[in-house]
C-alpha cells in the first residue's frame, strides 16, 4: 500500500509533464503503422466450419467452391483496401413504473399462561379483572408493520454518427471472411479527433465500389473521439474523477 503510494505522484507526475509538453502547440499525430505491429494487436480465432476437400473436375469452367467468373479488383488479401462506411441513426426511448404496498398485523396472547397471569398483572400494576377485559394476559405481544415502495424510470437516447474512413485487411479466416482494422486521425485547430473501426465482413458484401457499411460488420468495435484544447476544458479534472472513483457516497 505504501509503494503504491509512493509511486502515485511520479505517475501523476508523468502525467502532467505530457500535458506541458503539448502547451503552446496542437497534439502530436501518431505516424501511419502497421495495425499487426501494435503492442495491444491480437490474432482473431473465430469459428470455422469444416473444411471440405475440393475434387478437380477434367474440361470444367466452373470450379466447386468459386463465386465469380472472373476475378475483381474488391479487397481480398492482407493489405487490401476497403471504405467502411459508418452511418448510425439509433433511438431509445423506455418507462417503467412500479408500485408495491404491503401491510400485516399480528397479536398473540396466553389467557392462562400456567398461572403466571397473575404475576405479569401484578408487574404491571392492573386488578386480576383486567385479564378477561384485554390486560396483560390477553395479549402478550403484538405486532404491526407496514411496507411501501414506488419506483420510476425514464431512459431516452438520440445517437447519429455518420463516418467514412478506409480501412486495411489484416487477416483472411479460413472461411474467407475478412478481418478489417481502420484508422484515421483529423486535427483541426488544436483539436485532434481519431476514429476507429474494426471487426470481421463477408468479402460477398462487399460493393462494386469497394465499399461495405457497418451493419454487414460482425464483432464491430467503432470508437470515435479526440483530445486536444476543447476535450480538456469539457472533461472533469483528474482530480475530480478519482474522489468520484474512490468516495463511497
Amino acid at each position: 500500500m505504501k509503494s503504491a503510494l509512493l509511486l502515485l505522484p511520479l505517475l501523476l507526475g508523468a502525467c502532467s509533464l505530457e500535458r506541458l509538453s503539448e502547451v503552446g502547440r496542437p497534439p502530436a499525430m501518431t505516424p501511419p503503422a502497421d495495425p499487426t505491429k501494435a503492442a495491444d494487436y491480437r490474432p482473431l480465432t473465430m469459428p470455422m466450419p469444416t473444411p471440405r476437400p475440393l475434387e478437380p473436375q477434367a474440361n470444367a469452367l466452373w470450379r466447386n467452391g468459386s463465386r465469380a467468373f472472373f476475378k475483381d479488383q474488391r479487397a481480398a488479401n492482407v493489405g487490401d483496401l476497403v471504405t467502411i462506411l459508418v452511418q448510425m441513426a439509433d433511438s431509445a426511448d423506455m418507462e417503467n413504473a412500479t408500485s408495491a404496498t404491503r401491510s400485516s398485523n399480528q397479536t398473540m396472547a396466553a389467557p392462562a399462561l400456567l398461572g403466571a397471569e397473575r404475576t405479569l398483572q401484578h408487574i404491571a400494576g392492573v386488578s386480576g379483572a383486567a385479564s378477561t377485559s384485554g390486560g396483560p394476559s390477553a395479549g402478550l405481544v403484538s405486532a404491526n408493520g407496514g411496507t411501501g415502495n414506488t419506483g420510476a424510470g425514464t431512459m431516452k437516447r438520440n445517437e447519429t454518427v455518420q463516418l467514412r474512413l478506409a480501412g486495411v485487411i489484416t487477416q483472411v479466416l479460413p472461411n474467407a471472411n475478412l478481418v478489417v482494422a481502420a484508422h484515421q486521425e483529423v486535427r483541426v485547430n488544436g483539436e485532434l479527433r481519431d476514429l476507429q473501426v474494426s471487426g470481421v465482413i463477408r468479402p460477398q458484401d462487399i460493393a462494386s465500389d469497394n465499399t461495405i457499411l457497418h451493419d454487414r460488420m460482425a464483432e464491430a468495435r467503432i470508437a470515435y473521439g479526440g483530445r486536444g484544447q476543447l476535450t480538456d476544458v469539457q472533461s472533469p479534472r483528474w482530480g475530480q474523477q478519482m474522489m468520484d472513483i474512490m468516495l463511497p457516497f
